[in-house]
């Protein structure tokens, strides 16, 4: 199990990167844990119904009472497929220290959990404490500095959680050592001007976006012979990377590098 969990007050940001995650390893078999809390917690739970997959829910109080109350339809999907389970016994009513014990029974359940949002001062850093001090791994998404529900997830980086932005990341963490490995990142995004030779390139480099050039121009805005330039210019427009107007060039129009 994984769990998910963050700031109740969270962003639409917040709420896509935990319903994509919740998705991403419910699919691939892991069982999503949180607190079925408005937001975050809310939308991890989603998250992995969408794709049928397995999900628990903590609760703060007996399993007969629906709380958050809008989340009604959402528990009783959970008890449908997965869980809904509680430490305390049927009839108890939610209360703001059940809320802080709970934490622990998320962190506890799963082998990592992953914090999408949350404040400096949240539940989400207390199950982040709880999963540390019971020995398991933390993992937090990065948002804006900007954002004061992002602030908890980048102060719990800078004290050593792992840093994760896609599912792969996290099914790394805490999947098969050695099997369940994330790809890199296709850092080599092929571009039109690939394959240039290095005095063609900065030939296109020279080219202006809008106004026409004659190859004078163009040799003294790229610091190459003239005749280098009429050489790279033939090959430029055979990859279609400049037009030729009235014996001036320019790059092609909606060109983007």
């Amino acid at each position: 199990p994984v769990a998910v969990v963050g700031a109740r007050a969270a962003t639409s940001y917040g709420a896509h990167v935990a319903g994509d995650f919740s998705a991403g390893l419910a699919d691939r078999g892991f069982t999503v844990v949180s607190g079925a809390a408005i937001g975050i917690d809310g939308a991890a739970h989603r998250g992995a119904l969408a794709v049928e997959g397995p999900t628990v829910a903590v609760l703060a109080c007996g399993v007969d009472r629906a709380y958050p109350a809008a989340h009604q339809m959402l528990l009783e999907r959970i008890a449908t497929s997965g869980l809904v389970v509680s430490e305390y016994p049927p009839g108890s009513v939610p209360g703001r220290h059940r809320f802080l014990v709970r934490n622990r029974l998320i962190a506890g359940m799963a082998a990592g959990t992953v914090v999408v949002e949350a404040g400096l001062r949240s539940g989400a850093q207390r199950t982040a404490a709880d999963a540390s001090a019971l020995g398991r791994l933390v993992m937090a998404v990065p948002g804006p500095v900007t954002s004061g529900l992002s602030a908890g997830c980048h102060r719990l980086v800078r004290e050593g959680a792992l840093l994760v932005t896609r599912t792969e990341e996290v099914l790394e963490a805490v999947g098969r050592l050695g099997l369940d490995l994330a790809d890199p990142l296709d850092s080599s995004v092929a571009r039109p001007t690939d394959g240039l030779d290095p005095v063609a390139a900065v030939v296109h480099d020279a080219l202006p976006a809008r106004a026409h050039r004659d190859t004078r121009w163009l040799a003294m805005e790229a610091g190459v012979p003239i005749g280098a330039v009429r050489v790279a210019l033939v090959d430029l427009e055979r990859r279609g990377l400049v037009e030729h107007c009235d014996g001036r060039w320019r790059r092609p129009r909606g060109e983007q590098l």
